[in-house]
């Protein structure tokens, strides 16, 4: 492990210390994996930052009923938020889309068929990106930057093809999986996402999950208390934007 990776972990655990979900929920071999690709910039978990912002981000959609539901929920607090949209759904419901966009929000890349990438070939792997950009763009003008895989997937092969569309590998926050798409309660959702929040974290929802309507109902409680917590919510574009250095995280901790 390089001088810089264990500077960036000490730097994370002073700054931003493990909650017992995360501690107990990633094993040691894959924390130090994750230092591995974030000091090499190729995958984002949640973005080092002074200010108070969270990025929300909705995966799986777009869909008719629950994607306006959730846009309007958003409008009401002034908050955007990043959707990761599955290319066959786009197909489907072009129009959302352009309205996720119209409304000031981020529409990124979450693969055409919504695979699990394991054992993929890579050149499936580059069919999978590729054609989702081609339709996000044909449905709405827009090149996508971002791009998460399903179940949160990544290999070296992935993160290659991620990188020759030009898209930024974004995952999310340990400690913000909401795990809504099992639609475990509305309490549960609200409860994970209060009670760990923090500056820069990246909040894994769904705008589609099948007969549940759990998601927008937390919402509803999320975004006002948050709100009262002096929260703002960003796009994770915008957030990446407002990213502080190790070397500047480091001067705060020991001043």
């Amino acid at each position: 492990m390089s001088k810089y990776t264990r500077l960036l972990i000490l730097i994370f655990t002073l700054v931003f210390p493990l909650t017992p979900q995360q501690s107990s929920a990633q094993p040691a071999s894959q924390f130090k994996d994750r230092a591995y690709y974030e000091e090499r910039g190729d995958i984002v978990w949640e973005v080092p930052t002074e200010d108070k912002y969270i990025a929300l981000t909705f995966d799986d959609g777009p869909d008719h009923r629950q994607t306006p539901q959730i846009l309007d929920v958003l409008d009401q607090y002034n908050a955007k938020a990043t959707f990761f949209v599955v290319g066959e759904r786009v197909e489907k419901y072009p129009e959302i889309v352009q309205l996720q966009l119209a409304r000031g929000h981020e529409v990124a890349n979450h693969s055409y068929q919504h695979p699990s990438f394991r054992g993929m070939a890579k050149s499936k792997m580059q069919n999978e990106l590729s054609k989702t950009q081609q339709i996000i763009f044909q449905a709405t003008g827009y090149k996508a930057a971002l791009f998460r895989s399903p179940g949160g997937f990544y290999n070296e092969e992935l993160i290659q093809v991620s990188k020759q569309n030009d898209l930024k590998f974004i995952l999310w926050s340990w400690h913000q999986d909401t795990k809504d798409w099992k639609a475990p309660g509305v309490n549960k959702i609200v409860k994970r996402v209060l009670s760990g929040a923090r500056s820069g974290d990246i909040v894994l929802m769904h705008d589609y999950v099948a007969n549940s309507n759990q998601t927008i109902e937390a919402l509803k409680q999320i975004l006002p208390e948050l709100k009262k917590r002096g929260y703002s919510f960003v796009t994770v574009s915008e957030l990446l934007s407002h990213k502080v250095t190790p070397d500047h995280l480091l001067e705060k901790v020991t001043h």
